[in-house]
């Protein structure tokens, strides 16, 4: 039986806003089926972490698995850096096509990658895929000004990007992030405030904190990333006030308990 409860609005996939994208460390073909019968509706996309397709068996079945599930697939981007440090983005190429994805993320938060390559990467594979850039770095020794993140946002969208993902590394500790896991503010508000559509910023947010503050201060539809598997469910339903964290963002002041029918 269906329930009868008011929902706050969400688009139907493919979405530009509101997108929430996994991070898939390794999860095995059962796992991925479960995933899919739970929350598949309110999963946009899966990162199969860095370099894990190349080790985990199987990667193509899950890679098909998601699809079927109208959920798009993507590799990590260190995965990307390791190819083009050894000279092998041909085989890169060859390799994401064996796998039927159509998503590539050129990062360069792991390698000293020159942006003019960087940017060149972007436009190649722009032809072809859907391309994720992704700005910031995960050394969390390294500190990049607020200015030159908006600087290379803007670069790598004109360059082809589909949209941009914002580091905040697994652990939440780098990039957007500072070591203690607190959110840079100022740095996320020069983002929103750069000119740049929302909806074409991805914020990395693999913990509950960072996930409620963006939501709060960024907007019930910011695009989400790195977010568990096992938080897909939790992080939709802080989308939809269904949570203590944003209920008075979605409701407003429309709390009064309802009287029922008379």
């Amino acid at each position: 039986m269906g329930h009868t409860f008011t929902l706050r609005q969400r688009g139907g996939k493919p979405r530009d806003s509101g997108r929430t994208h996994l991070l898939d460390k390794g999860l095995g073909r059962r796992a991925v089926e479960d995933l899919v019968e739970v929350a598949g509706d309110v999963v946009d996309l899966v990162k199969l972490g860095w370099g894990t397709s190349l080790v985990a068996a199987d990667v193509r079945e899950r890679v098909h698995q998601y699809r079927d599930a109208d959920i798009e697939v993507c590799l990590g981007g260190t995965l990307l850096e390791y190819a083009w440090l050894r000279g092998e983005l041909d085989a890169y190429r060859r390799w994401v096509e064996h796998l039927g994805i159509t998503c590539v993320e050129v990062s360069d938060g792991s390698l000293d990658i020159p942006p003019d390559d960087k940017l060149a990467m972007i436009r190649d594979f722009a032809t072809d895929f859907t391309v994720y850039s992704e700005v910031g770095s995960k050394d969390a020794d390294t500190i990049v000004s607020p200015s030159r993140w908006v600087e290379a946002v803007h670069r790598e969208l004109e360059a082809g990007a589909t949209r941009v993902i914002l580091e905040g590394r697994e652990s939440g500790t780098a990039g957007l992030y500072r070591q203690s896991g607190e959110l840079r503010m100022g740095l996320v508000d020069d983002l929103v405030h750069s000119g740049v559509a929302t909806d074409r910023l991805v914020f990395e947010a693999p913990g509950k904190t960072g996930q409620v503050w963006l939501l709060r201060h960024v907007g019930l539809d910011v695009n989400l990333a790195n977010i568990r598997p096992d938080d897909a469910v939790a992080v939709e339903t802080l989308r939809l006030g269904l949570r203590s964290d944003t209920v008075l963002d979605v409701l407003g002041d429309d709390t009064s308990p309802s009287r029922g029918p008379r």
